[in-house]
């Protein structure tokens, strides 16, 4: 099967397995050891602060399946924690992370988290995430909002291709996402905002690629406003033009979207390379930027990623010892 034919998530993740396998072992244990150890006793993971949550678990789950480290003792600590979730009210962000979830786990060896799902259980979910549909053709970030979300309606977009659905209205979905671009050639997250930014940017490129109704007009348009955020102080991206600093989920988005767009080109890998190990902590984990002081799970797959994309760059010698 071509690249493009297969499901968004599934050539990220793909290519990301590709990036980390070229990694040292010693980098890729570290990783492993630190997110094993923020494993919670109810088998979810959490953030910074509060107890196990699906959108945590989510990254977690993805970091260790790119890595190819999920074993069967894991998921089966996981899969109980995604089970407590089933039947709970959620928004879009939770419940992309937990069917995530249900794919990841028994490919990591652990138990069908669907198992006692009903047969119509994923026709009920394709029905309830359309109550997030709103009248501009997008999906909220609640339902019956008046105006969409790119980062949700992109969420939903990955839902469905999980699910093995197609987009209900998938025109509207397009208008809707290019009604969200901006002279400046990127996108934004809501309508009244002016000026793009990187991950609303990947948000739509990512359901127009879903809905193969990327142009070439487009193509060159988004290459061009993301080349133009990296920092020249860090080299990572920044969100947006006003912002000084780079952070670590802006620079995998952008890199990530400029090679899905054919436009690589326009990255200095290396200096991209070099950001992700000023973000890396030598026991294990990713900070969200220079800024930053904590690492967290949702960064550990950022850093990962960055690193996965960046994996071919020659290094010098003795560049990746972090103990």
């Amino acid at each position: 099967m071509p690249d493009d034919d297969l499901p968004y998530l599934t050539r990220l993740t793909l290519r990301l397995i590709d990036g980390v396998e070229k990694l040292p072992e010693e980098t890729r244990a570290r990783h492993t050891d630190y997110l094993i150890s923020e494993q919670r006793p109810d088998g979810g993971w959490s953030g910074r602060e509060g107890g196990s949550d699906l959108y945590y678990t989510g990254f977690a789950l993805r970091s260790l399946a790119v890595m190819q480290a999920l074993t069967p003792e894991l998921c089966e600590r996981t899969a109980g924690f995604l089970r407590s979730q089933m039947n709970r009210s959620t928004g879009v962000v939770d419940f992309f992370s937990l069917i995530v979830g249900t794919y990841l786990v028994p490919l990591g060896g652990g138990p069908d988290v669907l198992a006692e799902a009903p047969a119509d259980w994923k026709d009920r979910v394709v029905a309830m995430l359309e109550t997030f549909r709103t009248p501009d053709g997008g999906y909220g970030k609640v339902p019956g909002a008046p105006a969409g979300s790119t980062y949700t309606s992109f969420l939903v977009a990955l839902c469905l291709q999980l699910l093995d659905r197609p987009i209900p209205n998938i025109e509207n979905v397009v208008a809707f996402v290019n009604s969200r671009c901006r002279p400046d050639g990127g996108y934004v997250e809501i309508a009244p905002m002016k000026r793009s930014g990187a991950n609303p940017t990947a948000a739509g490129v990512g359901l127009l690629q879903i809905a193969k109704a990327m142009t070439p007009e487009a193509t060159l348009a988004v290459s061009d406003f993301l080349a133009a955020l990296p920092s020249p102080f860090e080299g990572g991206f920044r969100a947006n033009d006003r912002i000084p600093a780079a952070d670590l989920l802006s620079t995998f988005t952008a890199s990530w979207t400029l090679f899905q767009l054919g436009q690589e080109k326009k990255l200095n890998l290396a200096a991209i390379r070099d950001y992700a190990d000023s973000c890396e902590l030598p026991r294990g984990g990713f900070i969200g930027g220079l800024w930053d002081e904590r690492p967290d799970v949702e960064y550990t797959f950022y850093g990962l990623g960055t690193l996965a994309l960046t994996a071919d760059v020659p290094r010098p010698p003795g560049a990746f010892s972090k103990g």
